[in-house]
């Protein structure tokens, strides 16, 4: 049995991967607050936590021919200057999008280390890890955290006798929420604005589920331990 977990999976391209591995007949663990699979507040660290710690020991007594963990989901906001964003939105920003990464993985190795499978951790990244953009600091930051996680991540497993295949896949530009919160912004909070208002006027935008359908191929194909890739 092929196993996937995936965080964000209610929506765009998180629902589009879970779609796409049942497709597959792979059995699919989603976790999100508002899907239909385990609810988990990802903002909330301790909770977090629990959930994955029991969700991954579950699994420690099923047998399982391969097992990939898709660390996608993650919030863009706030948008706008660093000055004007609140302690609290900052906290809670890192919180998502790159302590539960973290606690994510540890999880998945504390649990599953040993067992003798492909097995891999896929960080869901972004062009915003390697280039800044006024109004997204928050964002640029937390996609470089997680890039960086994750090719240390990958060293730590090379060293292990049955390792973790650890990842990060570049999706590109898609039709999602997130596209859509993008074009609502000020332009005073995104200067970039406009530019992203033409990729969706430009048909630009890919749809998810092909996007998805290409992610699954990609991390089939064994990657490179450490490697960034892109669709």
């Amino acid at each position: 049995m092929g196993l996937a977990l995936i965080t964000g999976g209610s929506r765009g391209l998180g629902a589009a991967l879970c779609d796409e591995y049942r497709r597959r007949d792979w059995s699919v663990m989603e976790f999100s607050r508002f899907g239909s699979g385990v609810h988990i507040d990802l903002a909330d660290t301790h909770d977090a936590a629990d959930v994955f710690g029991t969700a991954f020991s579950d699994l420690s007594a099923h047998a399982i021919d391969e097992i990939v963990v898709i660390n996608n989901a993650a919030m863009l906001g706030p948008v706008g200057p660093v000055a004007r964003v609140a302690h609290e939105d900052i906290q809670a920003h890192i919180d998502l999008n790159v302590v539960s990464g973290i606690l994510l993985a540890r999880a998945f190795a504390a649990a599953l280390q040993e067992r003798d499978c492909p097995k891999t951790f896929v960080n869901v990244t972004s062009g915003a890890a390697v280039k800044g953009h006024a109004g997204w600091s928050l964002y640029c930051t937390s996609k470089a955290a997680m890039e960086g996680f994750v090719r240390a991540f990958a060293l730590e497993q090379a060293l292990q006798l049955h390792p973790i295949r650890a990842i990060n896949v570049n999706p590109g530009i898609m039709d999602t929420a997130m596209q859509a919160e993008i074009r609502a912004s000020h332009v005073d909070d995104f200067p970039e604005r406009e530019r992203f208002v033409g990729f969706k006027l430009g048909g630009q935008l890919a749809q998810p589920d092909s996007v998805a359908a290409r992610v699954v191929d990609l991390v089939a194909s064994r990657p490179e331990q450490g490697a960034t890739v892109s669709v």
